[in-house]
């Protein structure tokens, strides 16, 4: 069973068409990329996903439960993580763990968060402020939040919108440990490398359809072949930066 499966997906605002037939599947397990440009499409997509709004037709269903008619089953199934990191910052990290397993009614809420504060790199700053926070700490426990009741599927979109460098590094080593251990990812952005970094399978929406759907090395496989020059490589400001810094896209 595909733990994502759309199909004809169409959605209206006035006249404005901004989806007018969009299909794809994504398997369990599986980090799969929308890309589109601002207005493509991709935020409808989710918010229809995550029954935050209605579709005008087709059919999309998450982990066997109907977006449509069992709009419950879906909630229980996903979790949604937004562009910007909704912490509350008044509160410290295991506040806000507890906070939301309080309200997914789980056991011992206190047993939850100290889990996923160690899971996630956050257990020495777990009675801090989250205002303290860095901008890739926020964001991990935003992720972390996502993660109380163990839900099958979740919807990152633009997970490292506003994030430096080392914190979107943070953010891409965090996504891929929940794909090892199994959780599907449905992750939209802008950011090109980003997708190429983390993505299974990639989907490029465009004028309300999927144009193309496929892994990276089959979605090279649709240009020609490339002219082969040589020219000196200059290191990018991200690269400098990084080796500044002493981080690297292997820690990603």
């Amino acid at each position: 069973m595909h733990a994502i499966q759309v199909t004809d997906l169409r959605k209206s605002f006035g006249d404005n068409a901004v989806l007018k037939g969009v299909g794809f599947e994504v398997q369990r397990g599986e980090i799969f990329a929308l890309l589109g440009s601002n207005g493509a499409g991709k935020t409808t997509t989710i918010n229809i996903l995550s029954t935050l709004l209605k579709a005008d037709g087709g059919t999309a269903s998450l982990a066997g439960h109907d977006v449509a008619t069992d709009a419950a089953g879906v909630r229980r199934a996903i979790s949604l993580t937004g562009q910007f990191a909704a912490v509350d910052e008044i509160l410290t990290g295991r506040e806000n763990l507890e906070l939301i397993a309080t309200l997914r009614r789980e056991a011992s809420p206190r047993d939850v968060a100290t889990g996923l504060l160690q899971r996630f790199g956050l257990a020495d700053a777990a009675d801090r402020r989250a205002s303290t926070y860095s901008g890739g700490m926020r964001r991990r426990l935003d992720i972390a939040m996502s993660l109380v009741g163990t839900p099958e599927v979740i919807f990152l979109d633009e997970p490292t919108t506003g994030l430096d460098p080392e914190g979107r590094l943070e953010v891409w080593k965090t996504v891929k440990a929940l794909a090892d251990g199994g959780t599907t990812i449905l992750l939209t952005t802008q950011t090109l490398d980003e997708a190429e970094a983390l993505a299974d399978r990639i989907a490029i929406l465009h004028g309300g359809v999927i144009i193309a759907n496929g892994t990276l090395s089959e979605l090279k496989a649709l240009f020609p072949p490339a002219t082969v020059e040589y020219v000196e490589k200059q290191p990018t400001l991200e690269e400098i930066f990084l080796a500044i810094t002493g981080s690297t896209t292997k820690e990603a």
